[in-house]
């Protein structure tokens, strides 16, 4: 039977759609969607406190479906009554008395994030915010910014050959927007991380969150390293990144010696202490292996069956070496082999036939210098 008793709609409830202010200024956000939904897409300083949770949300659904509206709102509030409701309402006041500026908002900023925002102002005794249009308003916002038109226009882009430490020297400049650390990948065929990639949406999101950051802080370039489309798994926008192609390109010049340094200290220090630190260390250790030589097989089409074995033998060598001795400098000898067998014929192709114009040619210093300069 259809429920038929109707609540009240709360009055003069606070909304907000200030969109670039929330992203200009890091507010925290309650989403109180179901986890479902938050783990398809959600937003940067958002915690996700639903309302309801997965099982609720597909019970209240049907409900929905099969009486109307009003009937599912009244399952929901006798679904979520009692100790359970007082649960949620004192995590949702928690967050707020530690981020008193805090938004909350559902999927389009309605009966789910105006229930919650009555339940939680009249536990705090005053009003807080909440997203007009919720979740879809603002994801659109974002998308929005991600279009050629509304991204920042002065672009320069920071090119060179793998190893020469681009995104360490861009770390220094704050109108730097860094796509790896964004896209949790390195850019490379050795270059995933042992925590996964966001979802494609929510690189989206964040890369609009980063580049609306930088055109309100009114740099005179947004900085960028030179990547193709695709990072990882994640990938940028066709149209925006046609726009970045039209950057001033600037490359980095360093020696194979310094390049070889550079990539063993990523690839190699740096690597394995994130997978002995994610896992037990000696467990970490072989995990660390294994992806480097799935990632050796993954180039053989390319690198023609001798040249992939060669380079199989000298890290099996350098690895067992490590394993008796605890060094890991043998490892240099793969890394020299790796580049310039693979990573700089590449890399020689795409300058050769690239579009960008080169406005300058350096090394780590006199880049730097450069670039300061022209900021």
């Amino acid at each position: 039977m259809a429920r038929k008793t109707k609540r009240k709609k709360s009055e003069n409830m606070q909304t907000t759609k200030n969109f670039k202010n929330i992203v200009i200024n890091n507010t925290p956000l309650i989403d109180v969607r179901a986890e479902v939904e938050f783990n398809k897409g959600a937003f940067l300083n958002a915690v996700n406190i639903p309302i309801m949770d997965n099982l609720e949300r597909h019970v209240i659904g049907i409900e929905y479906k099969q009486h109307g509206n009003d009937s599912a709102v009244e399952l929901g509030h006798e679904l979520v009554s009692g100790q359970l409701r007082e649960t949620r309402i004192c995590k949702w006041v928690d967050f707020i008395n530690n981020n008193p500026t805090a938004i909350i908002y559902c999927f389009r900023g309605g009966q789910r994030s105006k229930i919650a925002q009555s339940w939680i102002e009249k536990r705090l005794g005053r009003q807080i915010e909440r997203l007009e249009g919720g979740y879809k308003a603002f994801r659109h916002y974002l998308m929005e910014n991600l279009q050629p038109q509304y991204a920042p226009q002065h672009i320069m882009i920071l090119g060179g050959y793998t190893g020469t430490g681009k995104t360490k020297l861009l770390a220094e400049f704050s109108a730097t927007v860094d796509l790896e650390k964004l896209a949790n990948h390195r850019g490379s065929s050795f270059g995933r991380h042992i925590d996964p990639q966001p979802s494609q949406i929510n690189f989206e999101n964040n890369l609009a969150y980063a580049m609306i950051q930088n055109k309100y802080k009114n740099y005179k370039y947004m900085l960028l390293e030179d990547e193709g489309r695709h990072i990882g798994t994640n990938f940028i926008p066709t149209d925006l990144a046609a726009h970045f192609a039209n950057g001033k390109l600037i490359i980095l010049q360093e020696d194979i010696e310094t390049r070889v340094n550079i990539t063993h200290s990523e690839y190699v220090i740096e690597a394995q202490k994130e997978y002995c630190d994610a896992l037990d260390p000696d467990i970490g250790l072989y995990e660390w292996a294994k992806y480097i030589m799935s990632s050796i097989d993954r180039l053989k089409k390319r690198l023609g069956g001798l040249a992939t074995q060669n380079l199989i033998n000298s890290f099996n060598a350098a690895f067992s070496k490590q394993l008796i001795f605890g060094q890991t400098d043998m490892h240099k000898d793969w890394i020299k082999m790796l580049l310039i067998d693979y990573y700089d014929p590449m890399y020689k192709y795409q300058l050769k036939n690239t579009s960008k114009k080169i406005i300058f040619m350096g090394n780590t210093n006199e880049v730097r210098n450069f670039l300061k300069g022209e900021l």
